[in-house]
């Protein structure tokens, strides 16, 4: 086993608390697309755009370590949440449909075990391994 890829380097959540984060990204994809049912968007635009941060895999092309970063960039709260933050500052209901839309594929990626990355490699992940060497809950 190489030094990218121990325990240390890869560490993951475990029992409960990775239960938790996982039922925390199915709520917040419940939430944000009965959110956006209640917003009245367009569902064709939510069809498109739902799987849009997942063209952060293609960074992967470049090395695994690239990948984490690109993939945790468009995978994180962080940037979903500030744009919903500016879309009610600006009065952008487009803002706030994409924000919407991009917090509900993040919440449905953590209720399907797909965590953070690490630069091990795609399948290391902070909710665990993913792919064939991976373990159930």
């Amino acid at each position: 086993m190489s030094e990218t890829t121990t325990t240390e380097a890869t560490g993951a959540v475990t029992g409960g608390v990775k239960i938790l984060l996982r039922l925390e990204g199915l709520t917040l994809f419940a939430g944000m697309t009965l959110l956006y049912a209640v917003w009245g968007g367009s569902w064709w635009v939510y069809a498109i755009l739902f799987l849009a941060p997942d063209l952060s895999f293609a960074a992967y092309l470049a090395d695994p370590k690239t990948g984490a970063i690109v993939y945790n960039a468009a995978h994180s709260y962080m940037a979903p949440v500030a744009l919903m933050t500016a879309g009610f500052v600006l009065a952008s209901p487009l803002w706030l449909s994409i924000a919407m839309i991009w917090m509900a594929h993040i919440g449905i990626d953590r209720a399907l075990g797909y965590g953070l990355k690490y630069p091990a490699g795609f399948g290391f992940t902070h909710l665990g391994r993913i792919g064939r060497t991976a373990t159930p809950l």
